[in-house]
């Protein structure tokens, strides 16, 4: 018998048709400086060097978790995407870089066409909203390592910003006001958790349960898109004197607020100053988790923090819609970094 590839699981045509559907998703994000189309073997992007005075690359590379569970759930892989990219441009932002270029990964156990393009879609929507272009990826199909039904998702994000420009957190200083930007819900984080407690345990939810204070099904508030941030900020940069800039990611507040600021500091946290999105809430309440717990876990409803000084606060919040003034620096003793006001 004359064995295929395509008997050991791996289809070449499904492969190139999947390639033709994602075409014009991907070409829509391409900037003036992309230099090459879809299907090379590398992506090219002409730097514009004129621009700056010392341009620094800055890059950066995350997945998605298992959030992907709950899209293979709800058979929904059009968002996905997003969080790919939010991951990658929000941390690259965080050091005041303007993201430029973003590849994906994706690997399947078995390549649907349409489900791949589909997936590209939502990376494709998510680099026009961080306006950076889709120049390149890789979709492997991995028969016997993922399910038929299983795929994963990582992407990686190249930025540039001046040399002068760099938002290292290191001028931080005891005074300073620290702006919650809110997130769309719990992003990209704790979805082992949420998980747990709202679809594996003995709850009873379901997938497609709705709930009254979410306003939609568990399904469809856990899946919600990653904000991502890039046109918020980047305006701001201009006019406001950015001391750090903090994406909270896994590990929440109490672990990704001290990364931005220096010793002798501490980031002090009006809790009541926000109201999460209810999916917290919901969280809380039904798998009992211990509040510090759930600051420790979940982006409780800040995706991104912005620390600036005192007298540019309210300029801050005129600029960007929806912030909010959450907490300020202080010194610290005994090497405390980071305080919760309840």
């Amino acid at each position: 018998m004359a064995f295929t590839y395509k008997d050991a699981g791996v289809d070449i045509d499904a492969g190139n048709e999947a390639v033709k559907k994602m075409k014009n998703y991907v070409q829509a994000t391409f900037r003036k400086e992309v230099l090459t189309e879809l299907g090379g073997f590398s992506g090219l992007f002409a730097l514009n060097i004129k621009k700056y005075k010392e341009p620094v690359l800055v890059s950066g590379t995350d997945g998605v978790g298992t959030k992907l569970k709950v899209a293979m759930l709800m058979n929904q892989h059009s968002t996905i995407g997003i969080d790919a990219v939010a991951m990658c441009v929000n941390d690259i932002l965080a050091q005041g870089a303007e993201p430029l270029f973003f590849l994906d990964y994706i690997a399947v156990g078995k390549l649907n066409p349409d489900k791949v393009a589909n997936i590209v879609k939502g990376v494709a929507a998510g680099c026009l909203q961080a306006g950076c272009s889709l120049i390149g990826g890789e979709t492997a199909e991995m028969p016997g390592f993922y399910g038929e039904d299983e795929y994963d998702i990582a992407g990686f994000a190249v930025g540039v910003v001046d040399k002068s420009k760099i938002i290292s957190g290191n001028s931080v200083k005891a005074g300073e006001v620290l702006i919650g930007l809110s997130s769309t819900g719990l992003h990209s984080n704790g979805y082992s958790l949420a998980r747990k407690v709202l679809l594996d345990g003995s709850v009873g939810y379901k997938i497609d349960t709705n709930i009254d204070e979410l306003g939609m099904t568990i399904g469809e508030a856990m899946l919600t898109p990653t904000r991502i941030y890039v046109k918020d900020i980047l305006p701001l940069l201009d006019k406001v004197d950015v001391k750090a800039l903090a994406h909270i990611t896994g590990g929440g507040l109490v672990e990704n607020l001290p990364r931005v600021f220096p010793k002798g500091l501490k980031a002090v946290i009006d809790t009541f100053a926000w109201s999460p999105a209810p999916i917290f809430g919901l969280l809380q309440k039904t798998g009992n988790i211990a509040k510090e717990e759930m600051f420790r876990v979940f982006n409780m409803g800040v995706g991104m923090v912005v620390i600036v000084p005192a007298n540019q606060a309210n300029l801050v919040l005129s600029l960007i819609p929806g912030s909010f003034v959450m907490g300020e620096m202080q010194k610290t003793e005994a090497g405390q970094k980071f305080v919760l006001l309840k």
